[in-house]
């Protein structure tokens, strides 16, 4: 069985779902290695990630990592760190589409995403320090920056998750829907519409702007613009203002 399942809703989207319902999608080294092989070869405008059954993801592997050394135990830390970043710097939007429970590295997957839904009951937690750890994969640093210092210290401090109204509320969640995966194809087909070379050089520099002092975010966002000044996409974009009608942009 795949435990990563890959469905193209449309030429420009596509929809990942982690397939592990059993073991509440959790990351075990099986899953890891897919989700990369996936991501390396993965051609879309718009992937959306949600999971099998009635959560999006539990984390890490509890029962694997019982088996495993602390060297061991860390290496797969890292290594989910690793693919975490992946996602974030994926060239293309991402969405998690929470379709219940997001936890741990779980949550650390979703906050590596552009844009997050959830399901009404959906809970949401970084939960690592009532197992003895912190998070480990970019939870203390996205959290942070989404929720601010203090949101963040209460939420990995104590432990608890939260609900999705309650998520919503801190800002890191853009939506509650009850069909999540619909209402993140709605989202997905409103970008997937505009140029995605243009879309790709915003990212770059959205992604960067809370790393760097104005005035160097203002350098680096000149550096994008022109990434995408002489493409032909551009050209495509006036033409079709010119003649009143829908662009057809094709990634030059």
């Amino acid at each position: 069985m795949a435990l990563i399942e890959i469905n193209q809703y449309s030429d420009y989207i596509t929809l990942l779902t982690l397939n592990r319902p059993a073991s509440r999608n959790a990351l075990n080294r099986e899953l890891l290695l897919e989700l990369q092989d996936v991501l390396h070869h993965l051609d879309t405008r718009v992937l959306i990630i949600t999971g099998a059954g009635k959560a999006f993801c539990a984390g890490a592997d509890l029962k694997e990592r019982l088996g495993m050394t602390p060297e061991e135990a860390d290496e797969t830390s890292v290594n989910i760190g690793r693919k975490i970043s992946m996602i974030e710097e994926l060239p293309y939007v991402t969405i998690a589409a929470l379709n219940g429970g997001a936890y741990g590295g779980g949550l650390e997957l979703a906050l590596a995403c552009d844009f997050r839904l959830a399901v009404p009951d959906a809970e949401i937690g970084l939960t690592e320090t009532s197992l003895g750890i912190i998070p480990g994969a970019g939870g203390t640093q996205r959290l942070t920056r989404l929720a601010g210092p203090s949101r963040a210290k209460e939420l990995i401090f104590t432990a608890e998750p939260v609900s999705a109204d309650t998520a919503l509320e801190l800002g890191l969640l853009e939506e509650v829907s009850a069909d999540v995966v619909e209402s993140a194809i709605k989202l997905a087909e409103r970008i997937s519409k505009n140029a995605p070379l243009a879309v790709t050089a915003a990212k770059k520099a959205v992604n960067r702007a809370l790393d760097l002092p104005l005035a160097d975010g203002l350098h680096y966002e000149r550096e994008c613009y022109d990434l995408v000044l002489n493409s032909e996409d551009r050209i495509e974009g006036l033409q079709a203002f010119k003649e009143k009608r829908k662009p057809n942009y094709k990634g030059k």
